[in-house]
C-alpha cells in the first residue's frame, strides 16, 4: 500500500515538471503566447489606470495608450499627460476637439481608431524601446496620477492603438461658389443690359402749303 503511494506521488511530480515543456512544444501559435499583454494599475482617488504603454514607430510621433478609469460620481477631463521627465503630450478627443472627459462610473481608452488619443511629436528620440518611463497623468479634480510605463513598439498587439491609428487631415477641396470669376484674357461683360430696341422716329413732318 505505502508502495503503490509513492508511485502515484512519484509520478503526479513527474507530470507537473513536465507540464510545462508541453506548454513551451505547442509553439508561437500557443493561446498562452495570446494572451492582452498587462501592465501596472495604479489608484488615486476616484481615477485608475493601467495598461499603459509608449507606442514608438520607427519615424514620426509616439503615442501614448492608457485605460482609464473613474470610479467617482462626477465626470473628470484628463488635462496633461507628461512621459520621460518633460515630454508632453498632445491631447485631442475622439471628437478632433482638445478636451477628454472620462465620464463618472465610466471608463476611456487612449489611442485606437476613434478614441481619443496622446500624441508626443518632438523629444521621441529619447524613448527607447524596453526602457520604462515615469509619467504622470493629470486630471482636473484627482489631480497627478504617476506610475511606471513601458516604451514599446507600436507592432504586433499594440499596432492598432499605436501612432498609426492617428487620423490623417487632407486639405478641403473647393466648393462651388455662387459668384462667377474672370477668366484671365477676357474681361466681364454683363449679359443682361436694358438696350433700346426700337426708337421713335418721326416718319412725317408738318410743311407749310402754299
Amino acid at each position: 500500500m505505502v508502495r503503490s503511494f509513492r508511485r502515484g506521488a512519484f509520478a503526479a511530480v513527474v507530470a507537473l515538471s513536465l507540464a510545462p515543456l508541453a506548454a513551451c512544444a505547442a509553439g508561437n501559435g500557443a493561446q498562452s503566447l495570446k494572451v492582452k499583454p498587462d501592465s501596472q494599475s495604479v489608484t488615486v482617488g476616484d481615477i485608475q489606470v493601467q495598461n499603459a504603454f509608449v507606442l514608438t514607430q520607427a519615424d514620426g510621433p509616439a503615442t501614448v495608450s492608457a485605460r482609464l478609469f473613474n470610479n467617482g460620481t462626477a465626470d473628470q477631463t484628463l488635462q496633461a499627460v507628461q512621459v520621460a521627465g518633460g515630454l508632453s503630450a498632445q491631447l485631442s478627443g475622439a471628437d478632433g476637439g482638445g478636451t477628454i472627459t472620462v465620464p463618472a462610473h465610466g471608463t476611456v481608452l487612449l489611442g485606437g481608431k476613434g478614441n481619443p488619443a496622446a500624441t508626443i511629436n518632438s523629444g521621441v528620440e529619447s524613448l527607447r524601446d524596453g526602457d520604462v518611463q515615469k509619467a504622470v497623468f493629470d486630471f482636473s479634480t484627482t489631480g497627478a496620477v504617476a506610475m511606471p510605463i513601458n516604451v514599446t513598439p507600436a507592432a504586433g498587439f499594440f499596432e492598432p492603438y499605436g501612432p498609426s491609428s492617428l487620423p490623417t487631415t487632407t486639405a478641403p477641396l473647393p466648393t462651388d461658389s455662387a459668384t462667377a470669376t474672370a477668366t484671365p484674357g477676357t474681361t466681364a461683360t454683363p449679359s443682361d443690359t436694358a438696350t433700346p430696341t426700337g426708337t421713335a422716329t418721326p416718319t412725317g413732318t408738318a410743311t407749310p402749303t402754299q
